[in-house]
């Protein structure tokens, strides 16, 4: 079984964090979010991963640090990493066609700016499956038509009209990954665009033309990180998940704690010092930070960064700040907004 993670977007919805992180590499509830996906992805496979190819953007932005770190997460699931580039923003066809080289036999496709939560065996029927979610409100997805057997006939974007309530969150697998790249050839050879781009659901379609069998997988979360406020709260979720889990660590021992409480679920990362604080629920926090003299809440805070005098709740900081809620002299950059 392979994984073919397209993830070259820049994460424009998400700066300025993203302006010098890759958004799936931006930590939620103490991993980076494509670390989190590829992982349950795996535990729902319950098969081994052969290879797991990463689809890459500007290397001057994906740089040989963002290599090293997927090429671990391969090797840490028993997979060969291999690691390839998108030379210009064409699609999520034209990303998936950037690892051809690896488009062959059972393989899942995932794009990096969501988490899942599921449990359920991929239909051995089944050339296809699309995973999907339950929605209450599917006029404002992509959702999936159904015949009478429950086999996927056509893919609707943003319907008007009631089609059905699976929404599609963009999560493939491909019994033989080598016809979509067979489609999507086409797609590209023929130069179909839409919205300027080639699209997974070109080629998808045409398989499903061709007489293909697609089947639903439906997940139990879908979790979106695609801008500040949905990420806080799939921060928020993801604690609530790992604490009822109770498999992880989520508090490091090397947590020095001074006169602080701590309100749980919580994830404070190594060398971290809480003094004074008032930190939780639903709070994550990175490796060597200092807290001091604050309260924070449903926020996420990165590595690296001073926190004094503050009060904060839904708050989104990153790598390297010094914040004193006391400030007078500021230095802010692009982006950045403070409400």
């Amino acid at each position: 079984m392979k994984i073919i993670v397209p993830m070259a977007g820049r994460g424009s919805r998400l700066r300025p964090h993203t302006l010098t992180v890759p958004k799936p590499l931006i930590p939620v509830a103490g991993q980076p979010i494509v670390h989190r996906l590829v992982k349950d992805i795996a535990k729902i496979l319950k098969q081994p991963i052969d290879e797991i190819a990463f689809v890459l953007g500007d290397p001057a932005f994906f740089g040989e640090d963002v290599v090293q770190s997927l090429t671990e997460l391969a090797n840490g699931l028993g997979a060969k990493a291999s690691i390839y580039r998108q030379d210009k923003p064409l699609g999520t066809g034209h990303a998936i066609m950037s690892a051809k080289e690896s488009l062959s036999g059972p393989a899942v496709i995932a794009y990096a700016d969501t988490l899942i939560r599921a449990n359920f065996n991929l239909d051995p029927e089944a050339d296809a499956v699309i995973w999907t979610k339950q929605v209450e409100n599917p006029q404002a997805y992509g959702v999936v038509k159904l015949n009478d057997n429950n086999e996927i006939i056509e893919l609707v974007e943003k319907p008007e009209t009631f089609v059905s309530d699976q929404a599609v969150i963009g999560i493939y697998y491909f019994k033989d990954v080598a016809v979509l790249k067979e489609k999507l050839q086409e797609v590209l050879d023929e130069n179909i665009m839409n919205g300027g781009e080639y699209q997974i659901n070109d080629g998808i379609k045409r398989m499903m033309a061709d007489g293909k069998i697609f089947k639903t997988g439906t997940v139990n979360e879908w979790m979106d990180c695609g801008n500040k406020a949905v990420t806080v709260e799939t921060n928020t979720r993801m604690l609530g998940f790992l604490q009822e889990d109770n498999k992880e660590q989520l508090i490091a021992s090397s947590v020095v704690i001074n006169n602080a409480t701590i309100i749980e679920p919580c994830f404070i990362g190594e060398n971290v010092v809480l003094s004074n604080a008032t930190v939780g629920p639903n709070v994550s926090i990175g490796n060597n930070c200092n807290i001091e003299n604050t309260t924070v809440k449903n926020s996420l805070i990165q590595t690296n960064t001073t926190i004094k005098n503050a009060t904060l709740d839904e708050a989104m900081i990153g790598n390297h700040v010094t914040y004193d809620g006391q400030f007078s002299k500021i230095s802010i950059g692009d982006y950045s907004v403070l409400e």
